[in-house]
């Protein structure tokens, strides 16, 4: 919003333009109101944007240099996929990561900063049309309370002009959503919007709407650049285009970027896990065999899930056993011949394998190659159903609803109208496996409270209401069900697809209610765009791929983060990765599919710089705890020698994965420059844009459940240090004014710096000779001089701020605290604002806000409450983990294994788990987290030791590769700080004798304990 908003930084604000619709007059039905008042025929535009365009292109500048993107060299580019005669900005933001929600948005901060209050929001299909006309109708309230006023918005539709008559008169903020097809079809109601029409006062709807000069909005842009679309967009005389999209076909001038990868850095998104399947022979025999996948049991060896051809009394059948080490496939199957002599000699979980006695090795997701292509989608139906079955029973007590969408080739594979049930192939083959899957998953199910409630739930649902299908259009029966068009021929099908379209397009609430039975969705190529669902976790490809549809594409619509019950989003940066997981079963190996939604995610980096230059550095922005820094010369020179001397860096330039590694585990190596060493923990982000290689996608088959060691859980030292530290707790602030307002004055006097305004006066002559490229390129002429002036704000300036308001509101401050102090920094401090009111506000507020950070860490404390965590977040809450990352089998964990992220930690566990003196210990759940002003924090460790051998018996423990300073700044540190505080109480009020400490390893850990 930030972006888009402060490139029109200096605009004055007006609530608009009156103008006379005059119905007299056919071919141009609007003319300009003078100084007679307000009639029923006058209508309210936009007013026009009074900055310079030298200005605004400094403005949209600045705007790239802060975000780190390419500069544009002009305000209005002459592509053919621009909107002429206006300002193109394109915001790019990864499908999922909330842009409907971000230009609704910047709609209210653009009337609230300058005025505007008319706007067109240009969508390219009828499924984002309904999706944004519902983000504004549920956002309305949340908008009201931060902007106390609301948007009023509605469709466009020929058929009800009385909606443009109130768009063009009324005054606050309208809305219009218009899908392309709308003005763009050959169609007679489309052409509506071009025809003089007698119930529209003899006007012409598309004079009415240019008059306004709306502001467009342009939703998938990439969806709407044909030559006839972007004709029929320049008639609305916009203001300014603004385009949003995760895939911009075409640039113009990019002022915000959120792509695939700073989506997934920043866990604004999703995770991926893919479950592929492939085709594999078996030497020397046409057995069906299907390793689904590797168990680990509490106190047992791992089993195979394997499907094979069961001899049974009514005919051979495929059936899902459970095998172990040693199992005889003949006596498996009923003394099948295809199986004589098979026997599975090994098991390996980390591997996720298992060996034939035939010398085979079979992986978890591989079949047999004499498979039918009906065989393997119903494999994938059944992993579809496991896989939501498996995220169900693990979310069903957070409140969170599991949805999973299935994508389909042909509308009657789903949805047979002919059939007395109307049910297709794979409705049948839906309905067969999950009801022997969820008879399964009850009988698994342990008897206890937590997970009576699933239960009941599990059983209470009917499988004929748990699936639905939501289709455009079946092409065989016509039957249109996008909204516009509900008859057909048979009233049930009608009925049954429309209340599905309702459902699934336009009653997102009722969809994510427990209550509503529905939790499978069969779709067409029809939700490819413009439809999601933030609970949809596991998706199935039940299609060949065509690549008329991208992979990106498919998955987006289950990339947005969860909401529970409440609507509240699962965006805690602590568990946001262990709750949000996107599942994808497709007929593909993971190898493929992977590889190519891989390549689609690099191909949409392709703008991103790549390699490590002493020029790709200078000039860069950066954020240090003093505000924005600009990357000189000397310290761009200095970065670069530093990332070839550790070797950070590959021969071609591009970062190396020996960066990476060392990043992840808190090893980097320390610079020697004085220049570098002062500023570089805020220059990594920089150096992280240009790594590229990030793994965004996992194995789904991999990640299991690790066992608990019920030895070691229910040990006396572990259950004691468990009750020590599972206090909840809330934590306040209270400090004097008096200290932050001296505080706050003493930063703006010697910090607050701000730039003159400035604008350039040039002079030149038509160049001679001139041919046709060179004048369409701009270069007719030549610049002889320039003159550089600087604008100061006059007392008559028709740009009003409200510096008291405005620093109130940046700060959270109260007005009588921001006034003092305000009126306590230096006249010449204070004199600065003249020199440029926008930068002064911005600048003030900040050094304010780290002000007032650093008074609230000194002055916090914390209070325990009652309310504990449960010891079933090491139970029931755990996700599964990948177990190839887990080690070997520990003696003193409270689970057999443990996953480890770096050498660092593994190298720790390894002292603990060998130690005489510890007696049991933990990697604390993310479920544990201590709540902070700066987000919530999980600590690594929690360990007892054995009493008499140590001086502190319970210990809490992170872990950390480097101890430095240069290490631990910023909201890291601050964690830290909070947690000493947090442990400090839990002893002083409770005497639970629990020391905290951050430690690069276990013999410094042993130090501390010992000491």
């Amino acid at each position: 919003m930030d972006s888009v908003v402060d490139c029109f930084a200096g605009q004055p604000r007006d609530d608009g333009v009156s103008y006379r619709i005059d119905p007299g007059r056919r071919a141009k039905s609007v003319q300009p109101m003078l100084d007679f008042p307000e009639t029923p025929d006058s209508g309210l535009r936009n007013a026009e944007i009074t900055l310079s365009p030298a200005r605004l292109l400094e403005n949209m500048q600045s705007v790239q240099r802060r975000r780190n993107l390419p500069l544009s060299k002009t305000l209005v580019p002459s592509k053919a996929s621009s909107i002429p005669n206006t300002p193109n900005l394109d915001i790019e933001m990864e499908t999922g990561t909330g842009k409907t929600y971000v230009y609704i948005k910047t709609i209210m901060e653009l009337n609230k900063r300058y005025g505007w209050s008319k706007f067109i929001v240009v969508v390219p299909s009828v499924a984002i049309r309904e999706g944004v006309k519902k983000s504004f109708d549920i956002t309305a309230e949340h908008f009201q309370q931060i902007y106390g006023t609301k948007a009023r918005s509605f469709i466009y539709s020929s058929s009800q002009l009385h909606e443009l008559e109130r768009f063009s008169s009324d005054a606050g903020v309208q809305v219009m959503i218009i899908n392309i097809q709308a003005f763009n079809a050959t169609g007679k109601d489309n052409r509506r919007i071009y025809d003089v029409l007698d119930d529209f006062q003899s006007r012409r709807p598309i004079d009415v709407i240019s008059a306004n000069r709306p502001i467009v909005i342009i939703d998938e842009p990439q969806k709407i650049g044909a030559a006839k679309s972007l004709e029929a967009l320049s008639r609305f005389n916009a203001l300014m285009v603004l385009r949003y999209s995760a895939t911009h076909k075409a640039e113009h001038n990019k002022v915000y970027r959120l792509d695939a990868l700073d989506a997934y850095n920043q866990k604004l998104v999703k995770k991926i896990s893919v479950r592929g399947i492939t085709v594999k022979g078996l030497a020397g025999s046409t057995a069906y065999l299907y390793l689904d996948t590797i168990e680990i049991a509490k106190g047992a060896k791992p089993r195979a899930r394997v499907e094979l051809e069961v001899q049974t009394k009514s005919g051979i059948k495929r059936q899902v056993k459970r095998l172990d080490q040693g199992a005889n496939l003949h006596d498996v199957s009923g003394g099948i011949e295809a199986y004589k002599g098979l026997f599975i000699t090994d098991i390996d979980a980390s591997r996720d394998v298992i060996e034939l006695s035939n010398g085979d090795i079979v992986i978890a997701g591989q079949v047999t190659e004499d498979v039918t292509d009906e065989a393997k989608r119903r494999i994938q139906i059944r992993e579809v159903i496991r896989a939501h079955l498996d995220k169900e029973r693990e979310l069903f007590s957070q409140g969170i609803k599991v949805l999973s969408l299935f994508f389909i080739d042909e509308v009657a594979k789903y949805r047979d109208y002919d059939s007395q049930d109307t049910l297709g192939d794979y409705a049948r083959v839906f309905v067969e496996e999950y009801q022997q899957l969820v008879a399964d998953e009850l009988n698994q199910l342990s008897l206890d409270e937590e997970t009576e409630a699933y239960r009941r739930h599990l059983e209470a649902i009917p499988v004929e209401a748990t699936h639905q299908g939501y289709f455009s259009i079946d092409k065989k029966t016509k039957r249109q069900v996008d909204g516009e068009v509900k008859k057909t021929g048979d009233e049930k099908g009608q009925s049954l697809d429309v209340d599905a379209y309702d459902l699934i397009l336009r009653d997102k609430e009722r969809l994510l209610s427990f209550a509503e039975p529905v939790r499978f969705i069969f779709s067409h190529s029809a939700l490819r765009e413009g439809w999601d669902n933030p609970n949809v976790f596991v998706m199935g490809m039940l299609k060949k791929s065509d690549n008329t549809i991208s992979r990106r594409q498919e998955i987006g619509r289950g990339l947005r983060l969860a909401v529970d019950q409440r609507g509240e989003r699962m965006d805690n940066s602590v568990t946001v990765h262990d709750i949000n997981e996107l599942t994808v079963v497709t007929d593909e190996s993971y190898t493929a599919f992977v590889a190519g939604l891989q390549k689609e995610i690099s191909e949409s980096l392709a703008a991103r710089p790549r390699k490590a230059s002493v020029k790709y550095f200078i000039g860069k922005t950066f954020t240090t705890e003093c505000g924005e820094s600009v990357v000189e010369e000397a310290l761009a020179n200095a970065l670069y020698k530093y990332l070839v001397k550790n070797d950070y860096i590959n021969d071609d330039d591009t970062i190396s994965d020996a960066y990476k590694l060392a990043r992840d585990a808190g090893t980097l190596a320390e610079p020697t420059s004085d220049v570098l060493k002062s500023v570089v923990d805020f220059i990594w982000p920089l150096v992280d844009a240009l790594y590229l290689n990030v793994d965004l996608i996992t194995d789904g088959r991999k990640p299991k459940r690790i066992p608990l060691n019920e030895e070691n859980f229910t040990k006396k030292e572990f259950k004691e240090l468990w009750a020590r530290i599972n206090h909840k707790a809330v934590y306040q602030v209270e400090f004097d004014s008096t200290e932050l307002i001296g505080k706050c004055v003493t930063a703006l006097d010697a910090h607050l710096n701000v730039a003159a305004m400035q604008y350039v006066v040039q002079s030149g002559q038509q160049r001679a000779a001139l041919d046709a490229d060179e004048l369409a390129a701009g270069e007719g002429f030549v610049v002889s001089s320039t003159s550089t002036h600087t604008e100061t704000v006059s007392a008559s300036s028709q740009v009003k701020y409200d510096l008291l308001g405005e620093i109130t509101e940046k700060t959270q401050l109260t007005r009588r605290t921001s006034g003092a102090i305000l009126s306590r920094i230096k006249p010449t401090t204070f004199a600065k604002y003249r020199q440029n009111p926008e930068q002064f506000i911005t600048e003030a507020a900040r050094l304010i806000n780290e002000q007032k950070a650093t008074v609230v860490i000194e002055h916090l404390t914390y209070d325990t409450l009652a309310e504990r965590h449960d010891t079933a977040i090491f139970t029931e809450n755990q996700t599964k983990q990948d177990f190839t990352k887990a080690g070997e089998k520990l003696k003193k964990h409270i689970y057999d294994y443990v996953v480890t992220e770096s050498k660092v930690e593994r190298a720790f566990v390894t002292g603990l788990d060998t130690s005489n003196e510890v007696v049991v210990y933990a990697k604390l759940p993310r479920g544990f987290s201590i709540p902070t002003p700066v987000g919530e924090y999980n600590p690594d460790w929690a360990i007892a030791f054995k009493e008499g051998a140590v001086k502190h018996i319970y210990f809490v423990a992170e872990t950390k590769g480097s101890l430095s300073s240069m290490q631990l700044r910023g909201i890291e540190d601050a964690k830290i700080e909070c947690a000493r505080k947090f442990f400090a109480e839990l002893n002083h009020k409770n005497d639970e004798n629990v020391t905290y400490d951050v430690v690069s390893d276990y013999s410094q850990l042993m130090q501390l304990v010992g000491a």
